[in-house]
Parts: C-alpha cells; sequence; structure tokens
C-alpha cells in the first residue's frame, strides 16, 4: 500500500479537512509520511475511529515497541501514556478527586473569572482575544483548581506550547526537560505546604492497595492536568468563536436563541475540534482496519477532526449548524482515555461563549489583524492568534 505523502502541504495547518476528505474516500486507514515522521498509519473514518480508540490491541505506552524509543523523562509518568493495568490505577486515583461535585462548584468561579476578563477587554474596542480571554481562563480555572495559583503563566505557556505544538524535534525535547525541572519544583512545593486543593488531595490519595501516587508519577499527572487542562480549552473556545464568525447566520441565530449554546459548543467540538488527531497509538499485534492490516508495533493516529466530518455518521458535515444533533462527536476521544475532563472544558466553553457574545454584540475579525498563525503539527488545532474587535 502506497504511502500518502502529506509533507509540504503547507495548508494543511490552515484546513486539513479536504485532505481527510481524499482520504476517506478511498478508504478508512493510510500509511502517511509528514513533516516529523516517515511513515504513521491514520485512521480517518468516524466508526474505524471510534472502535479504534476502544480497543486494546492498540497500547499507548511508547515503550512497548523498540522503533519508539525516548528518553525518559517524569512527565512521561501520565496516564495518557500508559496502558493497564497501570492506566487503570492512576485514573482511578484522579478520577476520585475530580468529582463531577468538585467541578460543579467551580461554576461561580468560572463565572467571575469570565466577568473579569472581560471587564479588563471590553473597554479597549478590540483584543487578540486568546491572550485576553481564551488563554487566562483555562489557565485560571486549572490553576486554582489544582492549587497553583502563583504559576509563572507566561513561561508555562511556552514551554507547553513547545510540547503539543513543536516547531522541531530539539525545541520540543529543551521544553520536555525543562517542564520535568519546572514541575518536579512545583509539587515539590506543594508536597510541602498542602492545601484544600486537588494537587494537595492528589498528593495524599491512595489506591485501592493503600500505594500513592511516586514523585514521577505526581508530576506526569501535574503534566497532564495543567496542560490539557488549558491547551484544549483555549482551542474550543478560539475555534467556535471562529467558527459563528465565519457563519454569520449561525452567529445571529445563537445571539437570538441563547439556549441554543450547549447544542452550539457541541457543534464547535464537533465542526473544528481543538484536537487534531489523538496522541500516538501502537500496535500489539497485527490489526485488521477493513482490508488494510496494520503489522505489529506500528504507530497509529486516529484523526478525530476527520472521523467528526465523515458523511457516514453526519449529514452535510462541512456545514457548521448550531442546531445540530452533534453527540457522539470524537473530540474528548472515546474509550478508556476518554478525556477525564470533558465536563469542565464544557462548563468553561459555555459559560465563555455565552459571556462574550452578551458583552460585545459587534463582535467581528479584526481587519488589520493579518493572516491566521496556525498551529504546527497535527495534534492541536487552532491559532496563535485571534484578533477581534466589538
Amino acid at each position: 500500500m502506497s504511502v500518502v505523502d502529506l509533507r509540504g502541504a503547507r495548508d494543511f495547518s490552515a484546513n486539513p479537512y479536504p485532505y481527510y476528505a481524499e482520504l476517506r474516500a478511498e478508504g478508512p486507514v493510510h500509511p502517511v509520511r509528514t513533516d516529523e515522521f516517515e511513515r504513521v498509519w491514520m485512521i480517518v473514518g468516524y466508526e474505524e475511529a471510534r472502535s479504534a480508540l476502544a480497543d486494546q490491541r492498540f497500547s499507548k505506552d511508547w515503550r512497548t515497541t523498540e522503533a519508539w524509543s525516548a528518553s525518559s523523562n517524569p512527565i512521561n509518568a501520565n496516564m495518557l501514556e500508559m496502558d493497564a493495568p497501570h492506566h487503570t490505577r492512576l485514573r482511578g486515583l484522579v478520577a476520585r478527586e475530580f468529582t463531577a461535585r468538585r467541578i460543579e462548584a467551580l461554576r461561580p468561579r468560572v463565572e467571575q473569572i469570565t466577568a473579569d476578563l472581560l471587564d479588563a477587554m471590553v473597554p479597549a474596542g478590540s483584543a487578540d482575544l486568546i491572550d485576553a480571554f481564551a488563554f487566562p481562563l483555562p489557565m485560571t480555572v486549572i490553576c486554582e483548581l489544582l492549587g497553583v495559583p502563583d504559576i509563572d503563566r507566561d513561561a508555562f505557556r511556552l514551554l507547553s506550547n513547545a510540547i503539543v505544538a513543536p516547531v522541531s524535534s530539539e525545541k520540543e525535547g529543551e521544553a520536555v526537560r525543562a517542564m520535568g525541572a519546572y514541575l518536579e519544583e512545583l509539587t515539590e512545593d506543594k508536597r510541602c505546604a498542602p492545601g484544600d486543593d486537588l494537587m494537595s488531595a492528589l498528593i495524599q490519595a491512595r489506591d485501592d492497595e493503600g500505594g500513592r501516587l511516586s514523585p514521577d508519577e505526581l508530576i506526569g499527572m501535574a503534566f497532564l492536568l495543567l496542560v490539557a487542562g488549558h491547551e484544549t480549552t483555549v482551542n474550543l473556545i478560539a475555534n467556535g468563536v471562529r467558527a459563528l464568525l465565519d457563519h454569520p447566520d449561525q452567529l445571529a441565530l445563537l445571539r437570538a436563541r441563547p439556549e441554543l449554546t450547549d447544542g452550539a459548543v457541541e457543534e464547535m467540538l464537533r465542526y473544528d475540534g481543538p484536537v487534531g488527531t489523538a496522541t500516538f497509538r501502537f500496535t500489539r499485534e497485527p490489526v485488521a482496519i477493513g482490508r488494510v492490516v496494520i503489522p505489529q508495533g506500528e504507530a497509529v493516529l486516529v484523526a478525530l477532526g476527520s472521523g467528526d466530518r465523515d458523511p457516514g455518521r453526519y449529514p452535510d458535515p462541512d456545514t457548521f449548524d448550531i442546531r445540530r444533533e452533534a453527540q457522539g462527536h470524537l473530540a474528548f476521544g472515546h474509550g478508556v482515555h476518554f478525556c477525564l475532563g470533558a465536563p469542565l472544558a464544557r462548563m468553561e466553553g459555555r459559560i465563555a461563549i455565552r459571556a462574550l457574545l452578551d458583552r460585545c454584540p459587534g463582535l467581528v475579525r479584526d481587519p488589520d489583524g493579518g493572516e491566521p498563525d496556525w498551529l504546527p503539527g497535527m495534534l492541536l488545532r487552532g491559532v496563535r492568534r485571534l484578533p477581534v474587535r466589538w
């Protein structure tokens, strides 16, 4: 089977959906060559993607294959890069503390942070929506939830971006090492001065056999919660606003019918979600998908964005329609690795979109804002800046 060469497709970051459509028309899975990798297998069909996300023949632990070695770092000791039983144990510990009750209790605080950010932003009449709103909202929320409100957010943002949307393997490696050292100091400070917060609870939490998170596991958990707890929500808000501005009829409809907000956020997640592909999986054995057999020990990317544009699952999938029944989308994944923070991200997205439209009735793109600066790579889907005015 020939490898589909995506190298040099400079418009892929700006609009990957035509590429996904071409691949889906040929079949649900393809070997592809990217700027970062000589060959990976990409699953592009909705049903096949959903199935693969829950298929235990795919490992999430890169240490299970010789072809994908990497230097160890404490940030890799996170449950997203582990399989059962290690993943089961870690997820159980955090799920015990990351409860629906704890998340719902955050609602008044999320609303207050949102209002404060808009109070500071609105009088200016224009802003980079990401710097002024979409980034500080989820970053403030997750830092307060974990009990690290004094984190250097600008420095952390630079490191986080360099890891999840790297411009080079060298820069990514530097950021991984710096992030590990940064979080080691942060978790040690929290261990010495615990409080009534999620990180302190995780330090004290015990599994069913009485074991606690190891120092490396605690660093890995802090990395996952801090990075996943803000990166995806930044892009949920920014991509959602971009979709509304690109579809004035839908923006007008949402303004007229605010009760559609919950469904609108689900359509934003389906139409142009914050994550392009899930993190790597590796075949434990040969896996047949349709007429294609992926050999053992191969790296696999599940294209969430492609699955959510599959016409076999969603009629007229390239149309943004906030009245659509978008449930079942893959934006938060599926199976045992389904995003633990999905309820928090949904809450933040709904509150942010509703408040922004209420406070900025004339919201439009800033015509002097320049061309979009798209995030590189296939993992995250979004822009670095979103200049708007009102």
